[in-house]
C-alpha cells in the first residue's frame, strides 16, 4: 500500500488553524483579556427570517408522510427546482441566462473548488494568485499539479492582469478577492477570458463575495463577460452571501458551451457528483431558495449592508493612521500594509499582545503576502469599533 505522496508537500498546518492555536494559547495564558478577532471570514448576524420561516417549513414538511422528502432530484447534484428558478432569477437580474442543467447545487464553494479538480487531468499547470485562498493551492499540491503564480503585488493593486508568454490550463480567479479584497473590472476580466479562450484554459472563477460589490464597473459574474461561457465555471456560495457558514449550501455554474477536446465538461461534473455526492439536505435547499426572492434580498442586503459599514470603519481608520491598503469597498476584507517595517507574523503578535485583536497574517497566503494583513468586516459593530480604536491608539502612540 501506498500513501499520495503529494499530501507530504503541504504545510504542516492550514493557515487559519495556526492562527486559532495562537490565539486560544494567548487567551489561556491572559484570561482575563478581551480578545477581538477580526482574522476569519465567518459571519456573526442571524440567518434573515424569510429563510428561517422557509426552513421551518421544510421541516414540517419533513414530519408529514405526505410531504416528506427522502433523496433529492434524479440528478441529487442539481437540486429542487425551486431553488435552482431562485438562481436563476438572480443571474437573470444581472443579465445573465442559464438552464437549470448548468447549476449544480453543492454544500459550499470551498468544496467544490477541490472537488472539481476531479474532471482535470492531473498534466494541467494550475495558475493561482500570489498571495492566494490556501484552498486553491493545497488542492492542486495534493494532485500533484504544477502550479504557477500569477504576480500580485502593490504595484498592481493586487490584480494581476494575463501574461501572454505564460500558458496555463486551469486558472484560479476570485473578485472580489480573498484575502486581498481587491475586485477586477468588466475590462480586466475580458482580458483574462481572451487570455483563457486563446489558450483552451479553463478559469474557475470564485464569486463568493459578488453580493459586496455595488459598483457598476465591476462584474458580479464572470457570465456578464462576453465569451465566458465557453471558458469560465463560477463557484458560488450562500455563506457569505446569506450567512450560511453554519449552515453549508453553495452552487456551481458548469455551461453546456463549456467543452474542451470535444467533451461536456457540464456532463463530467455531473458524473462526478451524482457518484460521489447525494446533494444537499431539503431543509437547507428550502432555506436558500428563499434567499434570493423579492423578500429574501431585501433582508439579506441589510445584513450586507451592516458588513460593508465595518469595513468602511476600518477603512476609516487606516486611511487616519495613513496605511496602504486594498478592499473595505465592494469587499468584506482589508488587506493593509503592515506598518513600521514588521513582517506579517511579528505584526500579528505584536496586535495580539498589545492591542489584543486578532487578524490574519498575509505571508500565509503566499510569499506576495509577506509584510500584508488581512482584516474582516464580519465582526460585530461593537468589536469592530473597539478593535478600530485599540489599533489607532496603539500606532498612534507607536508613531
Amino acid at each position: 500500500m501506498k500513501i499520495n505522496e503529494n499530501f507530504l508537500n503541504l504545510k504542516d498546518s492550514y493557515l487559519f488553524a495556526t492562527v486559532g492555536k495562537k490565539t486560544t494559547a494567548y487567551k489561556t495564558a491572559h484570561p482575563d483579556r478581551d480578545v477581538i478577532r477580526l482574522s476569519i471570514g465567518d459571519v456573526t448576524l442571524p440567518l434573515a427570517p424569510v429563510v428561517i420561516d422557509a426552513m421551518h417549513r421544510a421541516v414540517d414538511e419533513m414530519s408529514r408522510k405526505e410531504t416528506f422528502k427522502g433523496y433529492g432530484p434524479d440528478q441529487y447534484c442539481y437540486g429542487y427546482e425551486s431553488l435552482l428558478t431562485s438562481i436563476k432569477d438572480s443571474y437573470r437580474r444581472k443579465g445573465v441566462s442559464l438552464e437549470s442543467s448548468e447549476i449544480f447545487i453543492s454544500d459550499g464553494a470551498k468544496s467544490d473548488c477541490g472537488n472539481i479538480l476531479d474532471i482535470f487531468s492531473a498534466d494541467n499547470t494550475v495558475l493561482v494568485p500570489d498571495p492566494v485562498y490556501p484552498v486553491y493551492v493545497d488542492t492542486n499540491i495534493m494532485a500533484g499539479r504544477r502550479i504557477i503564480f500569477a504576480d500580485a503585488n502593490e504595484q498592481n493593486g493586487f490584480l494581476p492582469m494575463p501574461d501572454k508568454k505564460v500558458k496555463a490550463d486551469i486558472i484560479y480567479i476570485c473578485s472580489p478577492n480573498n484575502p486581498t479584497g481587491a475586485a477586477y473590472s468588466k475590462a480586466q476580466l475580458k482580458e483574462w477570458v481572451d487570455y483563457a479562450l486563446a489558450n483552451k484554459a479553463v478559469i474557475l472563477y470564485d464569486a463568493a463575495y459578488e453580493y459586496f460589490v455595488d459598483d457598476d464597473s465591476l462584474a458580479r459574474s464572470i457570465y456578464q463577460i462576453e465569451g465566458a461561457k465557453e471558458c469560465a465555471i463560477e463557484l458560488c456560495s450562500y455563506s457569505k452571501t446569506a450567512g450560511f457558514t453554519g449552515v453549508r449550501c453553495g452552487y456551481t455554474v458548469v455551461p453546456q458551451a463549456l467543452l474542451r477536446g470535444g467533451v461536456s465538461l457540464n456532463k463530467l461534473w455531473a458524473r462526478r457528483q451524482s457518484t460521489k455526492f447525494n446533494g444537499v439536505s431539503y431543509v437547507t435547499q428550502m432555506g436558500a431558495a428563499a434567499v434570493f426572492t423579492e423578500e429574501g434580498e431585501r433582508q439579506i442586503k441589510e445584513n450586507l449592508a451592516y458588513y460593508r459599514r465595518n469595513a468602511h470603519m476600518i477603512s476609516d481608520c487606516l486611511n487616519e493612521l495613513g496605511i496602504w491598503y486594498t478592499g473595505g469597498k465592494n469587499s468584506p476584507y482589508i488587506w493593509m500594509k503592515c506598518p513600521n517595517g514588521y513582517d506579517s507574523w511579528a505584526f500579528f503578535d505584536y496586535l495580539l499582545e498589545e492591542a489584543n485583536v486578532v487578524g490574519t497574517p498575509g505571508s500565509g497566503f503566499g510569499a506576495n503576502g509577506e509584510g500584508f494583513f488581512r482584516l474582516t468586516a464580519f465582526g460585530s459593530e461593537e468589536n469592530t469599533r473597539e478593535a478600530c480604536r485599540r489599533i489607532k491608539n496603539l500606532l498612534i502612540n507607536r508613531n
